[in-house]
């Protein structure tokens, strides 16, 4: 039997095929421009042409072995078809096709999540990357998201939103504790009355007794309703009135001398023999000064 190599160089094999060849229609070449195209049924042919090779280079562009060059190549090729199968989506719309833009499909990260990549020109999608391309160098850090750093606050950011709710100024704004302290600053505001008004009746009082010096019965009348601090206003009345009739009671008196006192000659006299006595205590001694003393005791000679 012969090999197949044979079998293709034979000459009725060669026939075959032109003659099938010689059938089959001329092939068709996709229009450079989409808008070209008049039937719509042709713009959803060549639609579905681009899809079928994007397909087939897709596939291709898994293989990390093929290299850097081909498989950026690859992905610029890729990107390609998908400008030029928007521009024929959107023909088809022009001819009243569906529309199949809104069901295209989004990219994606390593991570399987949707990656929105604007496009500059702001027609059509933006460039992308797929398989292998997606872990090219320079690529990889355009998937990445960048650490979130925390930035800590500083005091102008923190005083910045203190109001004057911070500090408790619109708390009557409500209308809630205005209801609640209603009442109590009214029943405070009467207590406080009450006991100013039995304060002063005191004071009155007791400036009336002091005068009378009838200060006990007074305090005994008030003890029930008097206060530390309002008997200590007591107090100081009591010792204001004693210190003035002090006063009054010292101007009235006299001042008497019960003992003479010594002139100034006296005093002259007195300051020299105390000086006289400390000039001889201290060159002398005490034996002269005795025998001194007894001379002038049996001479009667005074001092």
């Amino acid at each position: 039997m012969a090999r197949n190599e044979e079998k293709a160089q034979s000459m009725l094999n060669r026939f075959i095929t032109m003659k099938q060849e010689e059938k089959k229609k001329p092939k068709e070449r996709r229009p450079y421009l989409a808008s070209e195209c008049r039937d719509l049924n042709e713009a959803d042919k060549w639609r579905q042409q681009i899809m079928r090779e994007i397909g087939r280079k897709v596939a291709e562009i898994q293989n990390e072995g093929l290299g850097e060059h081909r498989l950026r190549d690859l992905n610029d090729e890729i990107n390609k078809l998908i400008r030029e199968k928007v521009h024929w989506e959107r023909r088809i719309v022009e001819l009243g096709g569906a529309n199949y833009a809104r069901s295209s499909a989004k990219m994606t990260d390593l991570e399987g999540n949707i990656v929105d990549v604007p496009n500059p020109s702001g027609r059509g999608p933006g460039y992308r990357y797929f398989g292998a391309a997606k872990k090219l160098p320079g690529v990889r850090e355009l998937f990445e998201k960048p650490p979130e750093l925390r930035k800590r606050r500083t005091r102008y950011d923190i005083y910045k939103r203190i109001d004057a709710s911070y500090y408790g100024y619109r708390d009557d704004e409500d209308g809630i504790l205005e209801k609640l302290e209603g009442p109590a600053e009214e029943k405070m505001r009467a207590e406080a009355l009450r006991e100013w008004m039995e304060m002063e009746e005191i004071k009155k009082a007791a400036k009336k007794e002091v005068k009378s010096g009838e200060v006990a019965s007074v305090v005994m009348n008030a003890k029930d309703i008097l206060f530390e601090e309002e008997e200590d206003v007591v107090e100081e009345e009591r010792r204001r009135q004693r210190e003035k009739e002090l006063e009054e009671e010292m101007e009235r008196r006299e001042f008497v001398v019960h003992v003479p006192l010594p002139d100034e000659k006296e005093i002259e006299r007195m300051v020299v023999e105390k000086k006289k006595m400390e000039l001889l205590s201290k060159y002398t001694s005490e034996n002269l000064l005795e025998e001194q003393e007894e001379a002038k005791s049996m001479l009667n000679i005074q001092h």
